[in-house]
């Protein structure tokens, strides 16, 4: 029997390297607001917070300007972004084992859902995908608590049955949050501590670590 029905992956920092495009956008966003851009060299600040909070928490911006940041991101991440990602190393081999086997697999993440189809789309991972859920562009669905419940009714899994792969203590916090296992990336963008401290236990080093542990 396997151990689980469904596997919801997170994009950015799980299934794909994408930090530097990220990165870009944020500072062209920051540039065409004739904002000072924050300092960005770690990660963490700003890879697995949804979107709205990187630009309120990181780059101080009020709400008014929140909302012309993300339209303005948006545009960038469509000229730049999305070229600027790929694959971690194994990860191929990871959705190729996923497909022939009974789980049903998904992209659940709180990037933008037309975004994050997009990356699929330029990664050529779509055919091992059974949904992809993201945000959507009026702000709903951009926590992992949010996301989580909707991939598993797209899916229909039971939660009990999944688990949440993902790199950030966003991720840790919705699996918990939602009921369902997680299983956290060290190779990823997050911390090891704040997923510990979100209630992670239980990790891997390597993609085909994954694949070890769900098959």
């Amino acid at each position: 029997m396997m151990r689980y029905d469904c596997v919801l992956f997170d994009l950015d920092g799980t299934l794909s390297d994408s930090a530097e495009g990220i990165k870009k956008c944020i500072e062209m966003t920051m540039q065409e607001l004739q904002k000072p851009c924050p300092d960005l060299s770690d990660c963490a600040d700003f890879i697995g917070p949804p979107l709205n909070r990187t630009f309120s928490l990181l780059c101080g911006l009020d709400d008014a300007d929140v909302d012309r940041a993300l339209a303005i991101y948006r545009r960038w991440y469509e000229v730049y972004g999305t070229k600027a990602n790929r694959l971690f190393d194994g990860m191929t081999e990871v959705l190729e084992a996923l497909k022939e086997s009974p789980m049903k697999v998904a992209v659940c993440t709180s990037k933008n859902e037309r975004l994050a189809r997009d990356v699929i789309d330029y990664l050529h991972i779509g055919g091992y995908l059974d949904a992809i859920c993201g945000s959507l562009d009026g702000g709903k669905r951009k926590q992992k608590e949010e996301l989580i419940p909707y991939a598993l009714e797209v899916l229909g899994c039971a939660r009990d049955r999944a688990v949440m792969v993902g790199d950030t203590c966003f991720d840790t916090r919705g699996a918990v949050a939602c009921g369902v296992d997680f299983l956290g990336v060290l190779y990823g963008y997050g911390r090891l501590d704040t997923m510990q401290a979100a209630g992670a236990v239980r990790f891997v080093d390597t993609p085909k670590e994954i694949l070890n542990y769900l098959l």
